[in-house]
């Protein structure tokens, strides 16, 4: 039997064993709409005796030694690697990946197992300073259950950067992944651990619609929610989390800017333009959502991002060499087209794109916006490329930040104009001499107003601060005496 073999999943759900699920729903193909298979679909109470058993296992666990921990970890990332081509596939048929794309994702995957393993070992707490005659130890303890609601974008690493980590603090996990993409981001997660050797309880696989999702959020065993989505849904579950008194991390909506400086070489910028537009069909929360460009330079950077656009193939990635696979879904695909036409009607330009090809959207190239257009103000998360124009360093600022999210920002040219530049903006993450769109496991990650509640995912200080509760503890060498 394979790693991903339908017989252990098809029609089920993952908890503390694959079990028949009261609900199914077919995995479809976006590009061909194909049934791939059928995803069990968990119900509320299914969550709540998740959560409960989740708190139960959690506690065996927490007390599993720090090598033992890591070992799973480790065992889970040679897994990764030694299933590496039957994962990307799954991300080419069930997300719409190009292959390149489920490459470099199954890659993050491996790196994110890897670098998690180094979590158990490192060091949790401090000594601190005491008046008293007693030694004062702040320490890093496991925050118990944790829930994570992961999109269907990037499925497999985006619920793995938070499963991971707090797997590897001592955490169990309840995770929602989208029903869209449930395999290559939830079967294949649960599949992996278990064959690592993660004991029974502590990863739940919870797929479902909203209800599901309401339900992983208030269980009352759940102390954080690790919510990776749109804003919407983010500040709803925010007001939820924060009216149950629990931590909620919140990574969200970005509409990201790529400065490019008077003096920048226009071939290289072009292509880190489209790179930054075009990848996964811009279904990406870091994708380029705005072109910000030299008045110097606008006319030839317009014309050249317009020639990439129009030389990437769109089709089936499935079956095809194509540098754009299909959108998630219809509704996704017609929500760009209505964007960009929309635009188009208020006064905006097409010079490339602006067509839907069959389960697909054409790279398309804007100019001519205004603040107010929906393709300048929106998040698209769609192929599209507004471009405009700037004179100065503090206009670049100006138009950067001109924005209600603030996830990543790309600054091409000049280093030290742009570390100018770098120092006005407002954003999570700023690039130099790089696209908008970055990930390493060992990154914070995260972005500020509209995009988030800062970086919570990546690298040990965040992943430590994201998933463990600091407790106080004191020791004294006999029982001290009291005035009472």
């Amino acid at each position: 039997m394979t790693l991903l073999d339908s017989a252990v999943w098809d029609g089920k759900f993952f908890s503390d064993g694959w079990r028949d699920a009261p609900a199914a729903q077919p995995v479809t193909e976006p590009a061909t709409g194909d049934r791939l298979g059928t995803i069990g679909l968990a119900s509320p109470d299914d969550v709540r005796d998740a959560s409960a058993r989740a708190a139960e296992a959690q506690r065996a666990w927490a007390r599993t030694s720090p090598q033992q921990r890591a070992a799973v970890l480790r065992r889970a990332g040679e897994l990764f690697t030694e299933h590496a081509a039957a994962i990307e596939e799954w991300l080419v048929w069930e997300a719409g990946s190009v292959r390149a794309k489920a490459g470099f994702e199954v890659g993050l995957a491996i790196g994110e197992c890897f670098e998690c393993a180094g979590l158990p070992t490192h060091p949790q707490g401090e000594v601190l300073t005491s008046e008293e005659a007693r030694w004062s130890l702040a320490r890093r303890r496991p925050a118990g259950v944790v829930s994570v609601i992961a999109p269907f974008n990037f499925p497999l690493i985006l619920g793995l950067r938070s499963v991971a980590p707090a797997l590897a603090l001592g955490n169990a996990v309840l995770l929602k992944p989208d029903p869209r993409t449930a395999v290559s981001g939830g079967v294949v997660i649960a599949r992996i651990f278990q064959e690592a050797g993660l004991p029974d309880g502590v990863l739940h696989l919870l797929p479902g619609d909203g209800s599901v999702g309401q339900a992983v959020v208030e269980a009352p065993e759940v102390r954080v929610v690790s919510f990776t989505g749109s804003t919407p849904v983010g500040r709803a579950i925010g007001e939820r989390a924060g009216q149950l008194l629990k931590r909620a991390h919140l990574e969200l909506c970005g509409n990201n800017a790529l400065v490019v400086l008077e003096g920048a070489d226009v071939a290289k910028a072009a292509s880190a333009g489209a790179f930054g537009s075009y990848l996964h069909q811009g279904q990406i929360c870091m994708t380029t959502g705005r072109h910000i460009v030299h008045e110097s330079l606008l006319e030839e950077y317009v014309a050249a991002l317009a020639a990439k656009a129009e030389a990437l193939p769109v089709g089936d990635p499935a079956r095809e060499d194509v540098a754009l696979g299909p959108l998630i879904d219809r509704g996704q695909l017609e929500r760009v087209h209505r964007i960009v036409t929309d635009s188009v009607a208020a006064g905006a330009k097409v010079v490339a794109g602006g067509e839907i090809a069959g389960a697909g959207y054409r790279a398309t190239v804007l100019r001519d916006l205004t603040p107010d257009m929906p393709a300048w103000q929106e998040e698209i998360f769609g192929p599209v490329a507004p471009v405009v124009g700037f004179s100065t360093v503090e206009e670049a600022a100006r138009i950067v930040d001109d924005c209600p999210y603030g996830l990543s920002v790309g600054i091409l040219g000049d280093v030290g104009t742009a570390m100018r530049l770098a120092d006005l903006v407002d954003s999570g993450k700023v690039h130099i001499n790089e696209q908008t769109v970055a990930d390493e496991p060992n990154a914070p990650f995260g972005g500020v107003k509209a995009s988030g509640t800062g970086s919570r995912f990546g690298g040990a200080a965040a992943n430590i601060e994201a998933f463990t509760e600091t407790q106080w503890l004191t020791v004294r060498a006999d029982i001290a005496d009291y005035p009472f």
